[in-house]
């Protein structure tokens, strides 16, 4: 069995429009390993959610290769990629708009499980009812309520059990906690990891929030306009940023402590730009600090770097 979970090649995904050609994701590569957690981190309008939704089929992408454990998910066709989606699995941003108000709980959990084709109902109720306890709900509570009977954070949990029921072995999570008060966030945080381990878990984690992607990610991947910027673990890309746009992103990382005086934030220059007509070259060089002439001729490609990461940098901030 591959260590490498899914594995995206090339992916582009583009929308027509009355003004022209939206370049959402522009030729996008990654891998995923069995049981990590990869964050793609970026500015809003950068391509994040797009890339997830491209992996979920939701819309197909434009062109470009999802492999998913030997399955080619681009390629197969509906009844195929019903089948797959048995293993992947997405939670949303709004908790609440992502549960349908006119079902009960019970309904919205065992859906997944009825359109499968999986167990007979008296199964599927105890199967719901076992699910809810793990996500800290009470059963006997939640069974036949609705969503508009529930706090964000409530719909949070309901949505990962949804998620959850058909044990999936790959969860893409779109920002699940920035609709969410700050202290509601962390129990949802500590609900996936719980999650990921009791399930065997491999995650896509999409966030804004790189004080959350810090404590969760094992691997991130900063975008910028459609395109990778760096990747490498964690704790390297936070503690030493070898691409500018990461620099500058960390900078604006809030410090919870009143004792400490906080570094000067280094503000990135400009609007950014329109992704139905980028940049030439390198699509940061008209906010980069660093820019040269050979950046707006030349499009930098990943490169792998010394200590492991890989950047898109003519100029990067640390050594090859």
């Amino acid at each position: 069995m591959s260590d490498v979970l899914l594995d995206v090649r090339d992916l582009v995904v583009e929308f027509p429009t009355r003004k022209g050609l939206v370049q959402a994701v522009s030729g996008v590569t990654f891998e995923l390993r069995r049981g990590e957690t990869l964050a793609l981190v970026g500015e809003s309008g950068c391509g994040k959610s797009t890339t997830a939704r491209a992996v979920m089929q939701l819309p197909r992408p434009t062109s470009g290769q999802i492999v998913m454990d030997g399955d080619d998910l681009v390629a197969a066709g509906k009844r195929d990629l019903r089948r797959m989606r048995r293993r992947f699995q997405m939670i949303f941003q709004n908790p609440i708009a992502s549960l349908n108000p006119r079902k009960r709980i019970s309904e919205i959990i065992e859906k997944p499980l009825k359109i499968a084709g999986l167990l007979d109902a008296g199964k599927r109720r105890r199967a719901v009812e076992e699910l809810l306890e793990t996500v800290g709900l009470d059963p006997a509570v939640a069974m036949d309520k609705r969503p508009h009977e529930f706090s964000g954070g409530q719909c949070q949990r309901i949505s990962i059990a949804r998620a959850l029921i058909l044990e999936p072995d790959l969860l893409i999570c779109d920002e699940p906690v920035s609709a969410l008060d700050v202290s509601i966030q962390a129990q949802i945080l500590n609900l996936l990891e719980d999650m990921k381990q009791r399930y065997d878990l491999t995650m896509l984690f999409i966030s804004h929030d790189l004080a959350v992607v810090r404590n969760v990610a094992d691997r991130v991947a900063v975008m910028y306009l459609g395109r990778f910027c760096e990747v490498g673990s964690s704790e390297k890309l936070f503690d030493s940023p070898a691409h500018p746009y990461t620099r500058a992103l960390l900078s604006a990382i809030p410090v919870p402590d009143p004792t400490v005086t906080p570094k000067p934030i280094e503000m990135i220059q400009g609007d950014l730009p329109s992704p139905i007509s980028p940049p030439s070259g390198c699509r940061f060089r008209t906010r980069c600090p660093v820019a040269s002439e050979r950046c707006a001729a030349e499009v930098p490609e990943m490169r792998d770097l010394s200590d492991g990461r890989a950047v898109a940098c003519h100029h990067p901030l640390i050594g090859a």
